[in-house]
């Protein structure tokens, strides 16, 4: 059986942690941030957790995560 790849996009993107949750950061973090109030841009330095419906597909394209 060959080896199989991983997809360098999602492993840029996604931290999986000791346990195997699979986190992510939040969106519209770069762009625009000047406009933002200070509490907002505080906030995207948190990491969210993976929808539980997303999961099963992000574990293909990240099999050795």
């Amino acid at each position: 059986m060959p080896k199989l790849k991983t997809h360098k996009g999602a492993k840029a993107r996604i931290h999986i942690t000791g346990s195997g949750k699979m986190l992510r950061r939040k969106r519209m973090s770069s762009h625009l941030r000047r406009k933002k109030p200070t509490k907002v841009t505080r906030k995207y330095s948190d990491k969210m957790e993976v929808a539980a419906a997303d999961v099963p597909r992000l574990r293909k394209l990240i099999p050795y995560g």
